[in-house]
């Protein structure tokens, strides 16, 4: 009995659809998401001239509530 190799282009192909087929459906099943040009953010601080240039953002704030036990 011969030892036959299936054909690896047809694997590869067969591969490669699958691939494209699921991608497809990933794109179908994402929501669509709208670009927004209003972006909410803090107004820009000037640093102090003197340093100590740190102060209480939102950020920090929920750094500080994610620390505490």
């Amino acid at each position: 009995m011969q030892n036959r190799q299936p054909n690896s282009s047809r694997r590869s192909f067969f591969s490669g659809a699958a691939t494209v087929g699921a991608a497809a459906a990933a794109v179908v099943a994402l929501p669509h998401v709208a670009p927004s040009d209003a972006v909410v953010s803090e107004p820009a601080r000037v640093a102090p001239e003197k340093g100590g240039g740190y102060h209480l953002s939102a950020h920090v704030k929920q750094y500080y509530k994610t620390t505490q036990l």
